[in-house]
C-alpha cells in the first residue's frame, strides 16, 4: 500500500523544510508554502541556488495575525507581526507574479546573513490562480535507487530534493506512471501533469546547504536526458479537488 510518508514545507522560498504532520492542499497547493520570497535590489528572487546557506535559517509562519518568525543558525530571532507594502509584480521562471514587500525587520536580518541587500515580499494568492506547480511528488523507492545506483552506502536524504509529498510503499519511479492521471491522496484528489527537471538545489545537504553530491550527474547516469536537457526526478501535479493530507494518508492512483 502506498502511503505518505513525509510532507515538507517552508514559508519561505529557499529556507529549511518544516514536517508537518498535515497540511491542506487548496488549487494554489498549500497556501502559506513558499508564500514568502527573496528579491535583489533588481528584482531577480534569490533563494537556495543563489546561497545554499539560506537553510540553515528556520522560517515560521502563524495566523490571526500573521506573524513571521526567523530562527537563525546562530540561535538569533527576528519576529514580528507582517505589515505589507504596495502591490507589484515580479518576473520569475517565465512568469508575472503578484506580490507585495514586507515591511519589517525579516529583509534586514537576512542580508546580513547573506552578505548582500536583499528585500523580502510575500505572493499575492488571493485571486485563486493555481500555481503551475502547486503539488510535487516523489517516492522513497525513487531515491533509494539513485543512492543504490551512485553506489551509496546510505540513503540519500530525500529533502534535498524539497519536495512536498514523499510516498512510501512504491517501486522505483512509480510515480511516472501517474502522468495524466487522477491521485487520490488522503482527502485530496491530485492529477499528476508533467515530471520535475531537477536543478543544482539538489546538490546540496539540506541541513548546511553545502554541495555534497552530483546529483544531477547520478539521475544523468541511469536516467538520461528528457528533450536532450531535463534531468527528471519526481513529478508535480495540480490539485483537482482540495483536502487535507497527513502523514500516514493512503495514496492511490484513481484514473
Amino acid at each position: 500500500m502506498l502511503s505518505v510518508s513525509r510532507l515538507s514545507v517552508t514559508p519561505v522560498r529557499g529556507m529549511a523544510l518544516l514536517q508537518p504532520s498535515s497540511v491542506r492542499l487548496e488549487h494554489v497547493g498549500v497556501v502559506d508554502d513558499r508564500r514568502y520570497s527573496l528579491l535583489t535590489p533588481d528584482g531577480r528572487p534569490f533563494d537556495g541556488i543563489a546561497d545554499g546557506r539560506l537553510v540553515q535559517i528556520r522560517a515560521e509562519l502563524s495566523a490571526d495575525p500573521e506573524r513571521l518568525t526567523l530562527t537563525f543558525p546562530d540561535g538569533s530571532v527576528v519576529g514580528g507581526e507582517v505589515a505589507l507594502g504596495q502591490p507589484t509584480r515580479v518576473e520569475a521562471h517565465g512568469r508575472a507574479f503578484p506580490v507585495r514587500p514586507v515591511i519589517g525587520p525579516w529583509a534586514e536580518a537576512v542580508s546580513a546573513f547573506a552578505g548582500k541587500p536583499l528585500e523580502l515580499v510575500r505572493a499575492e494568492r488571493d485571486s485563486g490562480e493555481p500555481d503551475l506547480e502547486a503539488v510535487s511528488i516523489v517516492s522513497e523507492a525513487s531515491v533509494e535507487e539513485l543512492s543504490r545506483r551512485s553506489g551509496l552506502e546510505r540513503t540519500l536524504d530525500a529533502r534535498r530534493f524539497r519536495m512536498l509529498v514523499q510516498v512510501a510503499g512504491a517501486v522505483p519511479h512509480q510515480e511516472d506512471r501517474w502522468q495524466g492521471r487522477d491521485v487520490q491522496i488522503g482527502d485530496a484528489v491530485v492529477r499528476v501533469t508533467r515530471p520535475d527537471p531537477r536543478c543544482a538545489i539538489t546538490t546540496q545537504d539540506p541541513d548546511t546547504g553545502a554541495r555534497d553530491f552530483p546529483t544531477l550527474h547520478a539521475i544523468k547516469r541511469y536516467r538520461g536526458l528528457r528533450d536532450g536537457r531535463h534531468l527528471d526526478f519526481g513529478v508535480y501535479a495540480d490539485v483537482v479537488e482540495p483536502g487535507v493530507v497527513k502523514v500516514g494518508d493512503v495514496v492511490m492512483p484513481v484514473a
